[in-house]
């Protein structure tokens, strides 16, 4: 039998959502390339995914039912059968509702896949624990902020179509590191021939790639927007055509932008008051102009107001109307996808409350009406993903909560769990994914058969629901069946045979751009786009915790040669601040602050501006001391929809 060729997506937390081709031999995959057909793929994988094979048949890889048999967080665990995994399962849970009701479960699902069937964006299992009247999941810690911003100025978080940036004449890259995550994007932006803008605390490989770098102090964007639209009012650049017969509120937020001089934003940003004007001037002149902001720059106090304000931005300049203009932070918004059909929250007995992903150690430790019994992990890892991670760890300690994990491999939070249950991976289950950072909508074809016991997720959850003696029929569809349902109004076999759809943008603004927003008013904020201070109290350097190049969250911290190319944890200083701390390149250091502290390698380098550190996120927390950058995280929201502060933290580095 010759070699077999099968469309796939790859399902990680990107905006990529790379069309992939997988080549089996024999029922083995022999072969990954991202397919030359996709218009954004282009035959291109990332340096993590095209190792994705690796992870795929690693020898470590979870592949049967395991028990915890030592203390929570020694990781020792006996292998038991997939009849005993349910039993127990259903044995607790039924137990947990009797005494508690069933809002003492909590399905925590993270962003290890993205798919609409076994991934986060469609929260397999959702339907068993609606059923069951399970609390909700608020799946807060990625790019909630931002996408609320965007949404009280544009009435909707989508934006410009990412291929149009073949057509800008100016780019800003702001807060955003396409080189590393996400580098389909790159090939637009180089295809345009604009003149480019890097606006970052840190001199990151796509800095080094354009023409202009603007470092500014981290939370501090909403202020450089309001100063570089001063200077383009100043100018008489306003579109007033755009502005007359597209948006609503300007003059009220012209006063505003008045208020923010360049002298005063320069003040603001640590930046000179030369830049603001020369790059305000700029974008007065130049049409048509794009900006591409995405998740990190919204991960602190002001994070919603800053993308609300960058929204603006084109509405001022007119570049909204205009092919190869506008923003773009997630295209999400404009996939029109039947998820209430999917998901079902009209099988729920009654209305049942929301638990934020950003507040896990919170809502462990401190919550009791009802307390947090029993707890499903999907697709995540929060040791090593979520803020706090040392009141994380506490509460995933209470020897009365119930963990149960779903997982490819054993992360530092299946250490921690009761009951481990072994994931089937990408090429191995039926699924469907919609790039946030393209309009196509791409089909998983399964390839090969699982190894040893895998279950897809949709399956477990199909045999925890007979388990559990629930005769609802929705609970026990296929997952063509699911498909279909999400894919209502969409040609799924054309989807099916092509391997990828493109959608139809919706409007960008969704009716009026609202300079003044009443639904941002009536929600208690400021009805004016306007600046949002950071809010962390600490004193010492700003920690910006990047993506990794060779991590994807922590998706591949198992991974051996990604690890070793990555490295050592290392944290960057501005030869300043290294002299100010008495610290030379390569030292051993740990970095600190009231929450927690982690231990990293100096790196003394001017790509970071003063007052600033930076680092990466990925690691495993057991692989690195026992703590990560994220120990030093608070567990506290950003200012819109209950997002992560990451980069709204302030810490010391010192000597070990």
């Amino acid at each position: 039998m010759g070699a077999v060729k099968v469309l796939g997506a790859c399902p990680l937390d990107c905006p990529d959502a790379c069309s992939w081709v997988v080549t089996v031999e024999d029922g083995v995959a022999t072969g990954l390339r991202g397919n030359k057909e996709h218009p954004v793929t282009r035959g291109a994988l990332c340096v993590k995914v095209n190792r994705y094979l690796e992870q795929v048949g690693a020898p470590n890889r979870l592949r049967y039912p395991l028990r915890r048999t030592g203390p929570k967080g020694s990781g020792r665990f006996e292998r038991i059968s997939w009849d005993e995994a349910l039993d127990e399962i259903a044995t607790r849970l039924t137990g947990i509702i009797d005494e508690y009701g069933a809002e003492a479960i909590w399905p925590f699902h993270g962003t290890g896949s993205l798919g609409y069937l076994q991934g986060l964006e469609g929260y397999p299992g959702r339907r068993m624990f609606n059923v069951l009247g399970a609390s909700h999941h608020a799946a807060t810690i990625c790019s909630v902020a931002g996408s609320a911003g965007l949404s009280y100025t544009l009435g909707t978080s989508g934006g410009m179509d990412p291929e149009d940036f073949a057509k800008s004449k100016l780019i800003l890259l702001w807060g955003t590191n396409p080189l590393t995550s996400g580098h389909h994007l790159w090939k637009f932006v180089q295809d345009s021939g604009a003149y480019l803008v890097a606006i970052d605390p840190v001199r990151t490989k796509t800095a080094e790639r354009c023409d202009e770098h603007l470092a500014p102090l981290p939370g501090t964007d909403a202020a450089l927007a309001l100063g570089l639209l001063h200077v383009v009012v100043s100018l008489g650049a306003e579109d007033t055509e755009f502005i007359a017969e597209h948006t609503e509120g300007w003059p009220e937020f012209r006063e505003r932008i008045m208020e923010f001089t360049p002298e005063r934003v320069a003040a603001i940003t640590g930046l000179e008051c030369e830049q603001i004007v020369a790059l305000g001037e700029r974008i007065a002149g130049t049409r048509p102009t794009a900006i591409r902001a995405s998740q990190g720059m919204q991960r602190h106090a002001g994070g919603g107001m800053a993308l609300r304000v960058l929204g603006c931005l084109p509405g001022v300049t007119g570049d909204w109307a205009i092919p190869g203009g506008g923003l773009h932070y997630s295209t999400s918004g404009h996939f029109e996808l039947d998820l209430p059909a999917l998901v079902r929250d009209d099988l729920l007995p009654h209305p049942v409350r929301t638990l934020s992903m950003t507040r896990l150690g919170e809502a462990l430790l401190d919550v009791d009406d009802p307390p947090v019994q029993a707890l499903f992990v999907i697709g995540a890892n929060p040791v090593g993903s979520n803020p706090d991670q040392r009141r994380v760890i506490e509460g995933l300690s209470r020897e009365d909560l119930f963990t149960v994990v779903l997982e490819h491999f054993a992360t530092d939070t299946v250490d921690y769990a009761d009951i481990v249950l072994p994931a089937t991976m990408q090429p191995e289950h039926l699924d469907v994914i919609a790039g946030y950072g393209h309009l196509y909508l791409v089909w998983n074809e399964p390839a090969v058969e699982p190894p040893g016991e895998c279950l897809s997720t949709t399956e477990t959850f199909r045999r925890l629901s007979r388990r559990l003696g629930l005769t609802e029929p929705a609970l026990y569809e296929s997952d063509e069946e699911l498909a279909r349902q999400l894919l209502k109004g969409h040609d799924l076999d054309r989807l099916r045979a092509d391997g990828f759809l493109k959608v139809q943008p919706g409007p960008v603004p969704a009716g009026k751009l609202q300079f003044v927003s009443p639904r941002a008013q009536f929600a208690g904020h400021d009805p004016l786009p306007t600046y949002t201070p950071p809010a962390d109290p600490g004193d010492g350097l700003v920690l910006i915790s990047a993506a990794s190049h060779y991590f994807l969250n922590t998706t591949f911290g198992a991974n051996p040669e990604l690890r070793r190319r990555a490295g050592e944890t290392r944290i960057t200083l501005h030869p300043d601040d290294a002299a100010a701390r008495g610290i030379a390149d390569g030292a051993p250091v740990s970095v600190v602050n009231a929450r927690g502290s982690f231990e990293a390698i100096a790196e003394v380098s001017d790509r970071v501006r003063p007052g600033v550190a930076g680092t990466t996120k990925g690691r495993w927390a057991k692989d690195s001391g026992g703590a990560t950058v994220n120990a030093t995280i608070a567990e506290r929201d950003a200012d819109f929809g209950g997002g992560a502060v990451f980069h709204d933290n302030r810490v010391e580095v010192v000597p070990r």
